[in-house]
């Protein structure tokens, strides 16, 4: 595909199961933007989700549509500094020729949760790759981060896998802070996927009593090991029921992090999780989960608690990494030009990858 300097090529969302790698317009800066040079992008579940067509994205009779394509797809971007418009320097504290992350939600800043301080829940809620114009996504050579986007620098020391990694990191940093981790609680970790392998990594840094991990695929309970679980199971063979109630004295666990995005994932967590128990929701669902409520309330009074983005984990995700003491080691197990995205978004469902990334 032929391509001009004021042009530059992106896999662009037009709808479900219609994504292009075309020539788009590039973007430049005006006054507070940057514009990043994209490193790398990672394809998460949540794209594949929507590449499918869910409804969470697309709406239903219920609800309106939240994607507005044709836009500019993926949200786990890094990238350098290649423009600074008026004023962002001094906003940002950035300079031309920095790594840099930007957080995933552009916060409008005038909404009511924007002005207590909860810039994550964002009423308007524009978030990159999902929203044309505002928050086209870093699948792309360049990408614009808006005047009210929220960047931080990235120290050198990092590799392109561990700056890729920072976004994941940093929900899973989140979910496991939702989850109030205290030295004597039993914790179960449902997913041992990229972000699920990030939460395992940061639990294991809290020191619970027990850590236990639950994933169908044995390669990825291996590498929850390595990252610090005590325990691992595979419903394909264990009783995870049995096996959870055995480990904590009939009672169950005393937290409960959800994060394998399938409907046997919750109906599981409030089968094993022990009364008074706290339930992390993090998932994102690509169809709907039905389950009997009295058990949250009559039997249980559980404390259900969701996870949504990354709220001011960022800093804490390139710090834990800056430390070693989270590693993408193993996650992050394939790289592909940007080009070959068909056979990204293939692998990102596959049972032989876990993290993939995109590089123009």
């Amino acid at each position: 595909m032929s391509q001009t300097a004021e042009t530059m090529q992106a896999i662009v969302c037009h709808g479900p199961e219609d994504y292009r790698f075309e020539a788009v317009a590039r973007p430049s800066a005006g006054p507070g933007e940057v514009i990043l040079k994209i490193g790398a992008c990672g394809i998460c579940a949540s794209d594949v989700k929507c590449r499918g067509g869910a409804a969470m994205f697309w709406g239903n009779e219920s609800q309106p549509s939240w994607v507005k394509a044709p836009v500019v797809a993926g949200h786990e971007f890094f990238g350098e500094v290649v423009e600074l418009g008026e004023g962002a320097g001094e906003r940002t504290g950035l300079a031309i020729g920095d790594r840099a992350i930007a957080e995933q939600i552009v916060p409008c800043g005038e909404c009511m949760y924007c002005d207590s301080g909860h810039y994550w829940m964002c009423e308007v809620h524009n978030i990159f790759g999902f929203q044309r114009e505002v928050a086209d996504g870093g699948m792309a050579e360049y990408i614009r981060v808006p005047a009210k986007g929220r960047l931080h620098r990235i120290p050198e020391g990092l590799s392109r896998a561990e700056a890729a990694f920072i976004e994941p990191l940093a929900c899973g940093i989140h979910a496991v802070n939702r989850g109030d981790i205290q030295l004597d609680d039993t914790v179960v970790i449902a997913g041992a996927g990229p972000i699920g392998l990030a939460m395992v990594q940061v639990a294991h840094l809290k020191t619970p009593k027990k850590l236990i991990v639950i994933d169908m695929i044995d390669e990825r309970l291996a590498l929850a090991e390595q990252f610090g679980a005590d325990v691992t199971l595979n419903p394909s063979r264990d009783d995870v029921g049995a096996r959870v109630r055995e480990l904590t004295g009939g009672y169950g666990c005393d937290v409960y992090i959800e994060a394998t995005g399938s409907p046997t994932g919750v109906r599981q967590g409030l089968d094993i999780i022990r009364k008074l128990g706290r339930f992390v929701e993090f998932s994102v669902f690509g169809k709907e989960t039905s389950v009997d409520w009295s058990i949250i309330g009559d039997r249980k009074e559980l404390d259900v608690r969701g996870a949504h983005l990354s709220p001011r984990t960022f800093p804490v995700a390139i710090d834990l990494m800056s430390r070693k003491l989270v590693t993408t080691d193993g996650i992050v197990t394939h790289e592909m030009p940007m080009a070959d995205y068909e056979e990204g978004f293939r692998m990102a469902t596959a049972a032989e990858s876990i993290k993939v990334l995109l590089i123009p």
